[in-house]
């Protein structure tokens, strides 16, 4: 019995990089660390609580759905990856059991019931999050400013509460966002975590340098379109964990770089627009959302021919 599952993936030839399934999880797992290491340098034990919390249900929940249908467990790290995300994007005083309840959403519903991985049509841990919104409104729009440990936590609203009006933003609130100190979810407020934990990924070539960096740069373009600071709708969101760290995920973002340029320059255009006319303030999550469900159609007509495939020509006669 194989420990490795299957993708789809695009026609041959291939290159064979050596990096297994697992490998690749945990190399993600590793670059996720410095997210993680910035959401408890700022938020302290919740933070260390709601990660903690969000993991372990995940791989409790992957290995109950396994035992259930029959399969094998493999600890092939990818539970790991969907509960640190997951905790990564939610709010620092979100209660533990609504965690524990959207961590055994993205295993149990929003992958395995679609067949395990390398078969969810969604991000895991975005399908939870959005489930969870709808769900627990008002714990999940909750923010604090970073308390560190033994802190009081103080109410505030993130920076793209005010999108709207960024002219009022305070420009010394920049490096604040870029360093990570600032109202937001646990793993979203260090850009600069993020950037490093994304530049481990594409220095080993595990994510395609085509998506972090269209989806990132049509932000900006369209930031500048509607006469806004392109800095500002970069620095403040879910913006950089999404464009590294969620938008490339192989499932389910498309199979060619043509199809990856495509997916990456909508995502762009949805996230804002969203972000100026949306109900909620942040518009990553339902825009990698909506790519995810529209992956397939952009697969089927920008699909490479196989190689040395020749269409044959009907002769009139």
């Amino acid at each position: 019995m194989t420990t490795e599952r299957e993708f789809l993936i695009s026609p041959g030839p291939h290159l064979w990089r050596g990096l297994s399934v697992s490998q690749i999880m945990y190399f993600v797992v590793i670059a996720l660390m410095f997210p993680t290491g910035a959401a408890i340098y700022f938020f302290g034990y919740r933070a260390l609580s709601v990660i903690g919390v969000s993991v372990a249900t995940a791989v409790l929940t992957e290995y109950v759905c396994k035992k259930l249908r029959g399969q094998a467990f493999v600890m092939d790290g990818s539970a790991v990856v969907t509960g640190l995300l997951l905790g990564l994007i939610l709010p620092p005083t979100i209660p533990l059991w609504m965690v524990a309840i959207g961590s055994i959403f993205s295993i149990s519903i929003v992958k395995e019931a679609f067949g395990g991985l390398g078969h969810n049509i969604f991000n895991p841990a975005l399908g939870a999050r959005a489930f969870m919104t709808v769900s627990f409104s008002a714990q999940m729009t909750t923010w604090v400013l970073p308390m560190g440990f033994g802190a009081d936590a103080v109410t505030s609203a993130t920076p793209l509460s005010g999108v709207s009006d960024w002219q009022q933003f305070d420009p010394s609130a920049y490096q604040a966002m870029f360093m990570g100190n600032t109202a937001g979810s646990l793993g979203e407020t260090s850009a600069l975590l993020i950037l490093i934990g994304g530049i481990l990924l594409l220095g080993l070539g595990i994510i395609n340098w085509r998506i972090p960096a269209v989806y990132i740069g049509m932000v900006a373009l369209m930031a500048v379109a509607l006469g806004q600071d392109p800095l500002f709708h970069i620095l403040a969101g879910g913006l950089m964990l999404g464009a590294f760290f969620m938008a490339t995920d192989y499932v389910t973002s498309p199979l060619t770089n043509r199809g990856k340029i495509i997916f990456s320059v909508a995502l762009g255009v949805l996230t804002v627009i969203i972000r100026q006319l949306g109900g909620m303030p942040e518009g990553v999550c339902y825009s990698i959302l909506f790519m995810n469900a529209i992956t397939p159609l952009i697969d089927r007509y920008t699909k490479v021919r196989p190689y040395g495939l020749v269409e044959r020509v009907e002769s009139a006669s």
